[in-house]
């Protein structure tokens, strides 16, 4: 889904909300894998300074990593777009439940639940999004998405790291440093 898609199109809304809302009470059952716990361990050991992802599901900071800088946000929390109101995504679970009684239940019946809390269901049909308690406004999931920039101070926390860093380690299926290239016009490789 693309920013513009979220925002301009509250059907798409609702299908993101209510397929996270399935999917939401299932995310604790995703656990860091080796390669989390190996960076988690040698920030411990002092041979790491910082990590730099472009994963939204904070499994470096379950392996217990502390240095992390999530360029691409971070699914459990929800910025009001209005106002710039941050709630938990639990506390946005809370308000979703108390909207929508007995829609996990009729729809669960056989899910596919991905590692991002998104879930495959068939009708998003009746589901009551959200909005901002505050000011009424849209509440988006604090993860960029495609034809949104990453928040500038974000993009200077990652350059800071990498300017300063002595050795750089590039890992995963999708290597974070390319997209960061990317980003910024590739004027840092």
């Amino acid at each position: 889904m693309t920013f513009q898609q979220f925002v301009g199109d509250a059907a798409y809304r609702r299908t993101y909300w209510a397929r996270n809302h399935v999917g939401w009470r299932h995310v604790h059952r995703t656990r860091p894998n080796d390669g989390h716990l190996a960076l988690a361990r040698m920030e411990a050991a002092g041979a790491v300074v910082g990590v730099l992802t472009q994963n939204v599901d904070r499994l470096h900071q379950a392996a217990g990593s502390r240095a992390v800088i999530d360029l691409h946000g971070t699914y459990a929390r929800v910025l009001c777009l209005g106002c710039g109101m941050v709630i938990s995504r639990d506390e946005l679970a809370v308000r979703l439940e108390a909207l929508n009684p007995g829609f996990v239940e009729a729809v669960v019946a056989d899910v596919e639940i991905a590692p991002d809390a998104d879930a495959v269901i068939a009708s998003t049909e009746g589901f009551t999004v959200a909005d901002c308690e505050a000011c009424g406004g849209l509440l988006k999931p604090d993860i960029v998405y495609f034809g949104e920039n990453v928040p500038p101070a974000r993009v200077a926390r990652a350059m800071a790291l990498v300017d300063g860093a002595d050795a750089l380690l590039d890992a995963g299926t999708s290597p974070t440093l390319t997209a960061l290239a990317e980003a910024l016009g590739d004027t840092h490789r």
